[in-house]
Formats: structure tokens, C-alpha cells, sequence
């Protein structure tokens, strides 16, 4: 694998004392205008929260509110308004209407510093750190301690150090950030976030980059947190971790607060709640008859990153690619894409031998690649849909110098609607889009391209239930219209429901196949932990921690 994850083992839902009653002394007086009374323990209060953008309404009348000591998830798909709501919590928005409280008294969070000064930080996916900066310095950036005036390196050096070992990560304070992993980025920013003295602690899918180890340890850290009177609102899409490690459960939905629900709520209710129907099965593989080999991979090796690699993909077919951290699976892709060079072996579409390290050939030929990177390597984020989903056509739309626009806008619209984009118009900023509709228009720009080999490397990761089944009925969608599909996914449930036939890599090379009714996730994880790979042939550079798996 690369450095995706495989999602973890299920966890058990910890066993917690049922909450004390509330004796009479504590119990607190309703609010004035009808608001429900508040908790002894609340630490904040949202109350009809409302906020709008040119054409779009993101939040419309939201409540919500977090108590000491507990985890508070805040579940919604893509484009329900988690994001804008944990932005207006931190400071980088500002609401048109409504109220926030803060143990009771009513607050106006207009910077980044008001947020520090109440006690609420932020974890954000797109981590804030310098990476030319030291551990140390990120975690007290802007905040450094001093003596006679100079910054007292030696103290924050130390201070940084005993944050690292509190949330047990094994980082020196002085190692650039660009010199870590993603799982070691997650660490720093939560030792960030504990220097603040934060009591209210927002995390944004802490666990969307992290193997199964890593996640343990965060959960861990979280429980410790909870226990030492922290509030935490936990955003995440993966549904078994609700159970594991939360408290209450506050669904938005088209930017309403839908519901308040405990934990404990079965995960169908709580799809229901967010989708606001139920979406049937899970993994709605249809499995048309395989054609002819559209994508054929003989001997193809890169040294010291993968090694012999071969395989054939046919019409009609999805060919899942699995294994762990490392193996090499997204460097493969990208080297039949042409956009990474590799020494030896060939790369055939349709019988046309494709050019090493050429991706305008590749293109050509008919392979399309969804990187697991959508923002930095699918999309330009600051141009419009309809830029985005002509990026690929451009070259053939152009004649004498210009740009067929009226035709690029006609696809544009056509695949937009298709796909289900939700959006304000074919000119909104991609930037602005949720999580599933930017994947939508990066699946979109090939499908304008009448693109026959689609490679998909982590096509549903960070991604709501409800947008994942519409991909997976798009990958149908093509298949039965005989493309081929290539689906790298370190959600081993999806490689399994999703894929006709499954390649297992384990240290660059490819370890074993197994069709579907071999493929289980023993057998899977069997094929990748395996280690008869050449001491020649040295595991990928980029190997790194361990599994992730359900």
C-alpha cells in the first residue's frame, strides 16, 4: 500500500457507566425563549445557527451542544455542513444568525485567537503546520516561550517533548515536519492542541490516514482526554467507530440539525438519518460477463519500489488491488498512467504498447487515473466545475488556437447531471464543493474522455455512506458498458463487495490473486502480511507502518 490505510478491525463499544441523575441542586433552569434547559456539565452551546454563501444556504437553524467528558459526533454526509459549522466553532467564519455559548454565556468567536482564549482548538484534515519548522516550533508557533525577551528554545524543546510522549508518539522535537508521516502529522497536531489546555476539542476524521495501530492509539488518547474532562466533537464517515468511542450522536442533514441520537443507535437508523432514505445494499457489485483484455501489465519493475508485476484486466471487469502500507499499489498505478517511470516491462491497451513515462499516451490510448489525492493532484480547487470537468477534453475541444467553449460546456452539464454533482452551477468554485461531489467531477473529467481503463485509487475514502453507493453504481454503470476498472482501496469490505477478481501486493510484488469466491479478508490479509519477497528486491521506500483492516 502506499500511505493509505486499511480500514481496522471493528472495535468493541467500550462499556461506560450509565450518567449519574441529576439531583435537584443541579438541575439547570430553561433557557429564556423556549430553549431547552442546559446540562450541569455543558461546555457549549449552539443555538439556530444559520449561515449562507452566495447561493448556497450551509447551515439553516443548527443546534448542537457539548458537555465535559464526553465525545459528541457530529455525523453527515459530504455537503451537510460539518465543515462550515467546525469553521464558526474555530473562528474562521462567522454566523448571519444565531447564538454561541460558552459554559453558559453567550460568545462572538471572530478569529483564531478568540477560539484559543475559550478553550476550543481545532484538528482539521488538511493539517495546519509549517513543514520547514521543528515539531517544537509548530506546537507553539505565535506562543513561544521567552526569557529576557529571546525565545527559550531549551524550554519548548522540553515542553514539546513531554506532549509527544503524553499522546506516545516517538518524534524529536527538533525534526522538521516535512521530515514525518501522515499518522506522526496527526500526533503533532493533537500534542499542538494539548498545549493549548484545550476543553473543547474539535476533530475533523482523525482517523481517515491511519492504520489500525495508529487508531487504537488515538482512541486511546481520546478516551484519556474524555476522562480528564475534555469535551470532543468527533467527525467521522466511518460508521463502526461511532459505537467504539462516542457518547451522542447529532445528525446534520442539507444543513439542519436532524436529530440527536446516542451512540448506541444501529448503523442503518443512523445511515437513515443522514441519507434521509435507506440506500439498500451496501456494496451493489453487478458482475456483467468479462470481454476482451483491455489493459495488459507484463513484468513491470521499478527498482526497489515494485518488482515483476503483471496482470491483465478485461471489459466488463473490476480488479481490485490490495495489501498493506508500503506495498507499492498506488506507485503501479501511477506507473501504468505514465506519470512515474519504471526500468523493465511493458505496458499494452487494447494490444498498443504504451510509451514508458509518457501520460499524454496514455491518455491517449484510453487509461484514466483518479488519484487517492483528489485536492492536489485531481483537481485545480480555484477553477469552476466546468473547468475542471474539461481539463482532460481541452486538447481535443480546441481548434485553430481556441477553445470550443459552448461544447465543452454542453458535456460539462451533461455529466454533471449524470453524475448527480450537487452544486450552485457549472460555474462554482470546485474548492467549495463536499468531499463526494469534488470526487464526483475528478470520475466526471475521464468519463468526458470516454476513458476505457479507469484506475481508482482510494475512490471513497473521506467520503459519506451515501456517495460511496453512488460511485459504486457508477463503477456498475461502466463496467456494463464494457470499460474496465482498476480499484486500489485499503477499505478491505469495499476491495471484497467492489471487485470481480482480487491481486494482492506485499512488498512490490504481487503476492497472489484470488476471484470472488475465494476473497475473504483472511484470506486477503494471508496473501499481503507474506514475506517471500527476494532480499534483492527490498520492500517499497515508502513502506511504513502496518495494516488497516475491518
Amino acid at each position: 500500500m502506499t500511505a493509505s490505510e486499511e480500514r481496522p478491525e471493528r472495535p468493541e463499544p467500550e462499556e461506560r457507566p450509565e450518567p449519574a441523575a441529576t439531583t435537584p441542586d443541579e438541575r439547570p433552569v430553561a433557557r429564556p425563549g423556549g430553549q431547552p434547559a442546559s446540562h450541569p456539565d455543558e461546555l457549549l452551546r449552539i443555538e439556530g445557527l444559520r449561515k449562507t454563501f452566495p447561493g448556497v444556504v450551509a447551515l439553516d437553524n443548527v443546534d448542537f451542544d457539548l458537555r465535559r467528558g464526553e465525545v459528541h459526533v457530529l455525523l453527515g454526509e459530504n455537503g451537510a455542513g460539518k465543515s462550515t459549522l467546525i469553521k464558526m466553532l474555530s473562528g474562521a467564519y462567522r454566523p448571519d444568525r444565531g447564538r454561541i455559548l460558552a459554559e453558559g454565556r453567550e460568545v462572538r468567536i471572530d478569529d483564531a485567537q478568540a477560539a484559543e482564549r475559550l478553550g476550543i482548538a481545532t484538528i482539521y484534515q488538511e493539517f495546519n503546520l509549517v513543514p520547514d519548522l521543528t515539531v517544537a516550533e509548530n506546537i507553539y508557533l505565535g506562543r513561544q516561550p521567552r526569557r529576557f525577551g529571546l525565545v527559550d528554545h531549551g524550554r519548548m524543546r522540553a515542553d514539546a517533548e513531554t506532549l509527544l510522549r503524553r499522546v506516545g508518539v516517538d518524534v524529536r522535537p527538533d525534526a522538521k515536519v516535512r521530515e514525518l508521516g501522515i499518522a506522526r502529522l496527526q500526533m503533532v497536531e493533537i500534542a499542538k492542541a494539548l498545549s493549548l489546555e484545550a476543553r473543547v476539542l474539535i476533530m475533523d476524521e482523525p482517523t481517515a490516514v491511519l492504520t489500525s495501530e495508529e487508531v487504537d492509539k488515538l482512541f486511546a488518547i481520546v478516551r484519556q482526554l474524555r476522562a480528564d474532562g475534555v469535551g470532543i466533537v468527533f467527525i467521522t464517515h466511518h460508521l463502526e467507530e461511532i459505537a467504539a468511542l462516542g457518547d451522542r450522536v447529532t445528525v446534520l442533514r442539507d444543513g439542519r440539525s436532524i436529530d440527536q441520537v446516542p451512540a448506541s443507535t444501529p448503523e442503518d437508523r443512523l445511515v437513515q438519518l443522514m441519507v434521509g432514505r435507506s440506500i439498500g445494499q451496501q456494496y451493489p457489485r453487478e458482475r456483467p460477463d468479462a470481454g476482451e483484455v483491455l489493459l495488459s501489465v507484463r513484468g513491470l519493475t521499478r527498482d526497489g519500489v515494485f518488482h515483476d508485476i503483471s496482470f491483465d484486466v478485461h471489459a466488463g471487469e473490476v480488479v481490485g488491488l490490495a495489501g498493506l502500507v508500503g506495498a507499492g499499489r498506488t506507485e503501479v498505478a501511477r506507473a501504468v498512467f505514465g506519470a512515474d517511470p519504471y526500468d523493465t516491462g511493458t505496458v499494452d491497451v487494447r494490444g498498443q504498447r504504451l510509451a514508458r513515462h509518457d501520460v499524454p499516451a496514455a491518455m491517449g490510448a484510453g487509461i484514466g487515473l483518479v488519484p487517492e489525492d483528489r485536492k492536489g493532484q485531481g483537481l485545480v480547487l480555484d477553477a469552476s466545475v466546468q473547468d475542471n470537468l474539461g481539463l482532460v477534453t481541452l486538447r481535443s475541444a480546441t481548434r485553430s488556437g481556441l477553445v470550443d467553449l459552448k461544447a465543452q460546456r454542453t458535456a460539462a452539464a451533461r455529466i454533471a447531471k449524470q453524475l448527480g454533482v450537487r452544486m450552485s452551477g457549472l460555474g462554482q468554485h470546485v474548492r467549495t464543493l463536499s468531499g463526494g461531489n469534488q470526487q464526483k467531477v475528478v470520475i466526471g473529467k475521464w468519463l468526458l474522455a470516454d476513458t476505457r481503463v479507469l484506475i481508482l485509487d482510494e475512490p471513497t475514502r473521506g467520503i459519506d455512506v451515501g456517495a460511496k453507493v453512488e460511485i459504486y453504481q457508477l463503477i456498475n454503470e461502466l463496467t456494463a458498458s464494457g470499460h474496465a476498472v482498476l480499484m486500489i482501496s485499503s477499505d478491505l469490505p469495499e476491495v471484497l463487495g467492489m471487485s470481480d477478481r482480487v491481486l494482492v501486493m506485499a512488498q512490490g510484488r504481487i503476492a497472489g490473486e484470488l476471484a470472488t469466491e475465494q476473497a475473504t479478508q483472511d484470506a486477503v490479509m494471508a496473501l499481503a502480511v507474506s514475506t517471500e519477497a527476494s532480499d534483492e528486491h527490498p520492500a517499497p521506500k515508502n513502506a511504513e507502518e502496518g495494516p488497516r483492516g475491518h
